[in-house]
Order: C-alpha cells, then structure tokens, then sequence
C-alpha cells in the first residue's frame, strides 16, 4: 500500500482540482461537491492503511464524534446561516494546524523530523508558519462567526495607534520564528502562538461588517495556507497540494471580492468601515425630500402590467428567509407572460455567493440569474426592478458622489429602470453605515416591511 499511496494521494489532488472547478457554476456545483466528497474519501482511507498509522480506536472514536456533530449541524443549519457556519469551520481548521505543530513539536520522532530539542531547522520553518497561520486563523475565525452571528457587534472597533502596534506585533512574530529556528526552544514555540492568537483578533475586530464577504474568503485562504504548512512538515504532499489550492482559490476569490467593491485588499484589512447599526438607525438629514411610500397591492398591480421585472435579492432576503417566497412571486408573473431575471451583485450578502446559493436552494432556473456585468445594461429597458434588501449594491452614490465612502464601487445600475420597488424594514442605511438617495427617487417606491410578509402579500394580490 506505501508505494501505491503516492498514486492514490495524485487522484485525490486531482478530485479536489475538478471539484473547484465544478464549484465555479451553480449548474455544476453540485458534481464539484461529489469530486470533493470522493478526493477526500480516497485521502483518508489512503492515509488510514498507511502502515505507520496505529491507535485505530482512537481514530475512529474521533472519526464518529466529528462525522456526528458535523451530521447534526449539516441537518439542522438554515442556509442563511452559512456564512457564520463557514467561519466557524475555519476557526476548526485553524485549531488543527495549531494541534499538529504541537504534536510534531513535542514528539518530532514520528514525523522524522529530528528529535525533541534537536528538530531539523527547515522543518522547524515550516512548524512555525503553520502554527503563526493557524494561530491567526483560528481566532480571527471565531471574531468573524460572533461578528456574523451578531453575538460581537459588527461595527468596526478602533482605537489610537491601532494599525502601529499590529505592525509591531507581526515584526515581533517573524522575531519569535526567527529565535525557534535558531534555538528550538518551547518557550519561543508557545510564544507564537499565544502572538498570532492575539493578532488574530486584532486584525479582525476593526473590520466592519460591510467587509464580511471579503474576510470570510481571506480567512478561507489563511486555513488552507496552514494546512499547506503543516503539510510541510508532515511530509504529506496531498495537504501541501490541497492547502495550496484552498489557499490560492480563496485569495483570488478575496482579490475578486475587493474588485467588486472598488478598493484594495489594504484597504480592508485596516478596516474600519461599515457596521451593523445601519438598518434600524436613523438616516441622515436628506433635506426636504420625502421617500414615497407603498403597499403590496401597488407593487403587484405595478408588475403584472410591466413585460420585464429584476429581481435583485440582499441580505434583506437572507435575514428573511424570502428565498422561496421570491422564487414563488416569479413563477406568479411568469404565468401572466411577464420576463423575469435576477440580478446578483458580487458582494451581496455575508460571504461570497451568498446569494446564489439562496436562490439556488429554492431552485430558481440557473439561466435566469445573471452576474453585474451581464444584466446592468438590462435595466434601462426594464419597467419593474424589485428590489429586496439589497442597499449598497445599489447605491447611486458610487457613482455620483465623490465623498461618499463607496465611490467608484460598481453597483448595479436600478435607478436606470421606469420603476423601483425597494423592500426594506426601514428607511435607514445599510450594513456599511451608508444613506441611500435611491430611497427618494421619483421612480422608487418603498415597501417598509419584512421581506418575505411583503413579497406574499404581493403574490397573493397578483392573484
């Protein structure tokens, strides 16, 4: 089995390569999943019949805790929890990278490494990236799922001379590797760890939650970074290639991310943008202009007289659970002949394809959602956008503003339509802490309710 290891740990790779691409379309999603499930099955039975694998009770007790805990969440979890869900699994990850540096630090023989004291400086090189990364990860993750879960506040917390000590505690980390590779002292090893734990949450806890799409696929990238790592220094190449791929496919995905908002990559981590005490909070003073105000029976009556609508979800339908009440209102203007799209912003939501995967649980056509740059030219010849809790992402300001915070960030182009229909519990700002002037447009009508109670009250009076 040794020398067909190597062959079968290639297929895996393989799998979890087509498993990424599959992931890349909805309409392939779910065949990437199976490559996945299959990589990952070869990888560990694989791993398993290695011939220096022993205390098999033990593995399979860790295997049935694990396999039973991830059953019940995987069973019990809303889809609009996702996003929390995510980060949580990152934060395990994280944790896992940090235990395994451990183990092959304490006990370097059965890694063949070195001895304890005398561990071999290129493998105490990589230990400790994997650890520092882990490290990072791991609490960053758990800031980001209490930002997320709303259990930390999702505003931005700053303080004076922020972004200098963060910089001092990196340079103080690299100093610590520095010392463990020259000495391989315990103490240096722990002191990492307890270093990167804190900068972790130091990192994390300035960046708002208008930025939560874009943290949740860098901490994705940092996970798959340590386990490359600690690939490393198990000498295991099917890690260092499956942790490379996480880590390089969630750094692009995060690149994408930023691009879709209109700043760098910087920009984010020194956060300090957006929060969460927009929606219930007050807007700011928009003069003597006044939003106008409708029902549900104005926006059916608005629809079934229009020949095109654009539906643009939000987390506003996320937080409602609208999904399947918005598939419901689609399939009701399909039958009284009226074309139906969808438009998906990259960054609507909490975390990458948040909304995608909405829609796609309520099995809304794959053909009738389309990207920002496909559909925005679609909207001047639209009668009817409907509108769901989507704020930022529409925002005219980005475009026309050259004060507000979001300029230059693409948006998708509604107020370009004949009629807006904005769904939203109130008239205040969105997650990022920013005034909407498209809630004061002639052409928009708002609907001030829960996403889901406004769009089943529209269906019921289209019919």
């Amino acid at each position: 089995m040794t020398a067909l290891a190597p062959l079968a740990y290639l297929v895996a790779a393989v799998c979890f390569i087509m498993a990424l691409r599959g992931l890349s379309h909805p309409e392939t999603a779910r065949k990437g999943l199976t490559y996945g499930i299959t990589g990952m099955a070869i990888a560990v039975v694989v791993t398993l019949m290695r011939p220096d694998v022993s205390s098999y009770g033990l593995i399979i007790l860790g295997i049935a805790i694990g396999g039973s805990i991830g059953t019940v969440i995987a069973k019990k979890i809303e889809m609009t929890s996702l996003p929390e869900l995510i980060a949580a699994f990152h934060s395990l990850v994280g944790l896992a990278a940090v235990c395994v540096a451990a183990s092959a630090f304490y006990n370097p023989e059965a890694y063949n490494i070195g001895t304890f004291g005398d561990i071999k400086f290129v493998s105490l090189i990589e230990m400790s990236l994997g650890a520092a990364i882990g490290a990072i990860t791991f609490t960053g993750s758990i800031i980001a799922w209490g930002k997320l879960q709303g259990t930390i506040s999702g505003n931005p917390v700053t303080f004076a001379g922020q972004h200098k000590l963060n910089a001092i505690l990196g340079g103080a980390l690299f100093l610590l590797m520095a010392m463990l590779c020259a000495t391989g002292a315990s103490f240096y090893f722990w002191a990492i760890i307890l270093l990167a734990f804190a900068l972790g949450v130091l990192m994390i806890i300035p960046i708002g939650g208008a930025d939560m799409p874009v943290i949740v696929s860098m901490l994705n990238s940092y996970s798959g970074w340590a386990a490359a790592g600690i690939g490393f220094t198990l000498h295991n190449n099917l890690l260092i290639i499956t942790g490379a791929l996480v880590g390089s496919s969630g750094a692009i995905l995060s690149y994408i991310m930023c691009k879709g908002m209109n700043r760098s990559f910087i920009n984010v981590l020194l956060g300090g943008f957006g929060g969460d005490a927009a929606e219930g909070g007050a807007s700011r003073d928009m003069g003597d202009r006044q939003a106008n105000l409708g029902a549900a029976e104005d926006a059916a009556y608005l629809m079934k007289n229009a020949s095109k609508v654009i539906i643009v979800p939000g987390y506003g339908m996320a937080v409602a659970q609208a999904q399947h009440a918005v598939r419901e209102l689609a399939d009701s203007l399909k039958k009284l002949d009226v074309e139906v799209k969808y438009a998906i912003h990259p960054v609507a939501g909490r975390m990458p394809g948040h909304m995608n995967v909405l829609l796609a649980e309520a099995n809304v056509p794959y053909d009738e959602v389309f990207e920002l740059d496909e559909i925005n030219r679609d909207f001047a010849q639209t009668e009817v956008v409907y509108v769901i809790g989507a704020n930022d992402i529409t925002n005219p300001a980005a475009k026309n503003d050259s004060a507000s915070p979001i300029y230059g960030m693409p948006v998708l182009d509604v107020e370009d339509s004949q009629t807006v229909l904005f769904v939203k519990r109130s008239l205040g700002s969105g997650y990022a802490g920013i005034d909407n002037p498209l809630f004061y447009a002639d052409n928009t009508m708002m609907l001030l309710d829960d996403a889901k109670k406004m769009t089943e009250g529209i269906i019921k009076a289209l019919e």
